[in-house]
């Protein structure tokens, strides 16, 4: 071989090394690890260590007894303040190693508690509303005046409010915040809106007096709230509705929400008739009438956010990037 073959031969390697494919991940690395980055899997279960860590280092710290023994509205503040604001500091946490805010999580500061926060009350209002109605129409609901007057009644009413917004905040942002967002980056929107809503199921099922059919409301109830996300592009409007859907029944009412009776309410209401009408024990959640509500609500959130098939497409692919 010539000395002038020698460059040509190095120069033809360099341009093969320069052409070869790189060489494939191993199985290991692929469990991982995809196109985007950590898989959406690892990332979720990230999110849930840190917030569990956060929530039971409070707790420890500061002595508060975990669970909820008496269902009153200053419990369900602590509980649930803390619990959103673990929820919350872990999606900061995880925002700022993903480059992501928190609106890419469904929770925009433009329209906090605007217009659509509102309808969302109005719509839990009223969805409630219909529940009672149709139990008292049909003889299985009947009222025996107020539990509270006057200014106990303005201060029951503030501090459920207050206690069902966090609440709002809180298993909205968990179940169809940070955690619907980065699940529906690997198996998709809708998948995942079935697959937490199941899951939103299982959590309520731990509560006293819970049943089967209640606990499948509470599934149908996370549905209308995926769908209002879906509809509306953030969860604004599912956390004012899941806020007043719970206060119309709780303290309005004065019904027991999941299994729980609460301390401090307005109407005395009392539930008779059988119980696939009334819930039993777990309160107008586990009647069929808030069932069908449920289906309904869904069918008229359809109705009342028409968006073009292309705006919805084009946000699953947004999510995906």
């Amino acid at each position: 071989m010539g000395p002038e073959e020698i460059p040509a031969q190095l120069s033809q390697v360099a341009a093969d090394e320069a052409i070869a494919p790189p060489p494939a991940p191993n199985s290991l690395h692929k469990l991982f690890w995809g196109p985007n980055g950590l898989r959406a899997l690892w990332r979720l279960l990230i999110f849930v260590a840190i917030a569990v860590g956060l929530q039971i280092a409070i707790h420890l710290i500061f002595r508060i007894p975990q669970g909820i023994r008496v269902f009153g509205a200053k419990i369900v503040i602590l509980q649930d303040g803390i619990s959103f604001l673990c929820v919350l500091a872990t999606a900061l946490i995880m925002a700022r190693f993903e480059k992501r805010t928190l609106a890419d999580y469904g929770l925009p500061a433009r329209g906090a508690f605007g217009s659509r926060f509102f309808e969302g009350m109005v719509w839990g209002f009223l969805a409630e509303c219909v529940t009672i109605g149709t139990l008292y129409f049909t003889g299985n609901a009947s009222f025996h005046g107020l539990d509270q007057r006057g200014a106990s009644a303005l201060q029951y009413a503030a501090l459920w409010g207050v206690a069902f917004i966090l609440v709002g905040f809180f298993e909205e942002f968990l179940f169809r915040g940070y955690s619907q967002f980065t699940l529906g980056t690997g198996i998709g929107f809708w998948p995942t809106a079935f697959l937490l809503s199941g899951l939103f199921w299982l959590g309520h099922m731990g509560n006293p007096g819970e049943t089967w059919i209640g606990g499948l409301a509470t599934a149908m109830a996370a549905l209308i709230f995926c769908v209002s996300l879906w509809q509306t592009g953030n969860l604004w409007f599912a956390i004012g509705m899941h806020a007043a859907w719970d206060w119309t029944e709780t303290y309005f009412f004065g019904v027991a929400d999941s299994g729980m009776p609460a301390n401090g309410h307005l109407l005395n209401t009392s539930l008779t008739g059988s119980k696939w009408m009334t819930g039993g024990t777990v309160g107008p959640e586990g009647s069929v009438v808030e069932l069908l509500v449920a289906v309904v609500a869904i069918a008229l959130l359809f109705a009342r956010f028409r968006r073009p098939a292309e705006a919805s497409a084009s946000r699953v692919h947004a999510a995906a990037s």
